[in-house]
């Protein structure tokens, strides 16, 4: 139970009659990478506001560090960048940074935030409210440095980014992760997910519908296809087997939806002579997603 950060327990989040969080359970052990993936108004933002104590639940309970969220024990331990950006007018950003840093008993020292989070020393001496907004997006993510957090949670982080900066701030993300820091973020970028993530926990109208290792996910429930050229125009009716699931033909290829490429690929080769140039090609998360997403449609 100590290895345990993050207890959710049958969450439920209720706003003027109107449940934006039903029923979601989940734990976040130490050390963990987690994405909480879904498209917008999946209640993501709602969920980690639960977690932080910014929220209180309808019904369910939580706890962080076997705590309320909301004690001073959990705060302090605790690094957050919310997808709104609130800044200290008339503060330049060195002094902004400095004073955050003295509301925590360890914080991370002044250097390493401003290594981590890329800011320029033009940055650290101009006044917050004249900071650009990818500035201020770095500004909220060394504020969320501050005090060295053991758990650090981001609501759409990347939201406003450009590729660049991107990438700069999931590859800062790997190197906290690789300290041991426990990190839940939240996007609705798949490919974020499936990038930074080994776990992923997947809401859709304020329901988990899915949970388990990045791998995993893709692994059972994405789609998988045979892809081949051919000489020739494709009979379509000599792919009338039980192992092809759909047909689609773009940019002079045939692309055969299955869930077993060995037979198929033995079955093409067997039955179409003109056939070359064969391939397997896996799933992307979007696929993943819009299977996930329908299957839960299904069982509503």
């Amino acid at each position: 139970m100590e290895d345990t950060i993050v207890y959710a327990h049958k969450l439920s989040k209720t706003f003027k009659q109107k449940e934006a969080v039903r029923n979601v359970s989940f734990s976040i052990a130490k050390g963990e990478v987690v994405a909480m993936l879904g498209p917008n108004g999946a209640g993501k933002t709602t969920t980690l506001s639960l977690v932080l104590g910014l929220l209180k639940p309808t019904k369910g309970k939580v706890q962080v560090f076997q705590q309320p969220p909301q004690s001073m024990h959990v705060r302090e331990r605790i690094g957050v960048m919310l997808q709104e950006v609130r800044m200290m007018d008339g503060l330049k950003t060195k002094e902004m940074l400095q004073l955050f840093r003295s509301y925590y008993p360890n914080p991370l020292a002044l250097s390493e935030m401003i290594a981590l989070t890329g800011l320029a020393n033009a940055d650290l001496t101009t006044k917050v409210e004249k900071l650009s907004g990818g500035q201020r997006r770095r500004v909220n993510f060394a504020v969320c440095l501050a005090g060295d957090p053991d758990f650090i949670v981001l609501d759409e982080p990347t939201a406003g980014m450009d590729t660049t900066s991107r990438v700069k701030f999931w590859k800062t993300i790997h190197q906290l992760a690789e300290r041991g820091k426990t990190i839940l973020f939240s996007t609705h970028y798949l490919q974020e997910a499936d990038d930074t993530a080994k776990r992923i926990i997947l809401l859709h109208q304020g329901q988990k519908i899915a949970d388990g290792a990045t791998e995993e996910i893709k692994h059972q429930l994405s789609r998988q296809y045979v892809s081949f050229r051919l000489n020739g125009k494709l009979n379509r009716a000599k792919l009338n087997v039980p192992d092809v699931l759909a047909i689609e033909e773009r940019e002079e290829r045939i692309y055969l939806e299955t869930k077993n490429t060995d037979a198929l690929i033995s079955y093409i080769m067997q039955h179409f002579s003109n056939a070359y140039d064969l391939r397997i090609d896996k799933g992307s998360m979007d696929d993943v997603f819009e299977t996930l997403v329908q299957g839960s449609r299904e069982n509503e």
